[in-house]
């Protein structure tokens, strides 16, 4: 498959596109900053545009079967208002609506959306003082692909770590079993890749810890 990785520059999109290539598929990645090290893979191409520029996004989009959103930001911008997820979010829905490619899988957190009411007393206050920001935007972002009409799956990863790709890890999609815990984003990676031909966890959100 051509997959479009919004992202894709750092973190858990970087270690997307590299599984992704490994597993034999074509990845566009979407960036405003050149990736050096991935120009030579002959299954790999880069746009450069910005997730918040609607012409870049119909752009990218063109010729692709699914997308991966995995944008992040800085700590600084923590202690600002956030809007990007929400912002970026409603022009990529309306892109691949405009499309017609159904499937997008968006990573958000643990924490985001109704995951939130699942944290402990005791980590609520500190998280709220640090991530509240970005996580209250994060929700807004599940909450429109909810409400979308694609085939979407929200990935929620815990406390993320630089930990080696094992393939094991706990996919806890069901709210009683949601909790905080330590994953790699390279193991991040290794479910978002399974997802991208597999249908199980289609309109799904399911929270991904070791």
């Amino acid at each position: 498959m051509r997959v479009l990785i919004i992202g894709a520059s750092r973190g858990i999109g970087l270690e997307t596109s590299r599984q992704m290539q490994e597993a034999g598929h074509t990845v566009r990645a979407l960036s405003r900053s050149p990736i050096e090290h991935e120009r030579s893979h002959p299954n790999f191409e880069q746009v450069r545009g910005d997730a918040l520029n609607s012409q870049d996004i119909n752009a990218a989009l063109r010729g692709v079967d699914a997308v991966i959103s995995s944008l992040g930001i800085n700590l600084t911008a923590l202690f600002q208002p956030v809007h990007l997820f929400s912002d970026a979010t409603r022009i990529l829905l309306a892109a691949m609506t405009g499309h017609g490619i159904k499937r997008l899988i968006c990573v958000t957190g643990f924490g985001a959306g109704d995951s939130h009411e699942r944290i402990g007393c005791l980590q609520r206050i500190p998280f709220n003082i640090l991530f509240g920001r970005a996580y209250a935007d994060k929700s807004q972002q599940e909450q429109l692909i909810k409400e979308s009409s694609l085939d979407w799956t929200i990935v929620r990863p815990g406390v993320l770590t630089n930990g080696r790709r094992t393939g094991r890890y706990k996919i806890l999609n069901e709210p009683f079993q949601w909790r905080n815990g330590i994953i790699s984003r390279a193991n991040v990676a290794d479910f978002i890749v399974r997802q991208i031909d597999d249908p199980t966890f289609v309109h799904q959100a399911p929270v991904v810890i070791q």
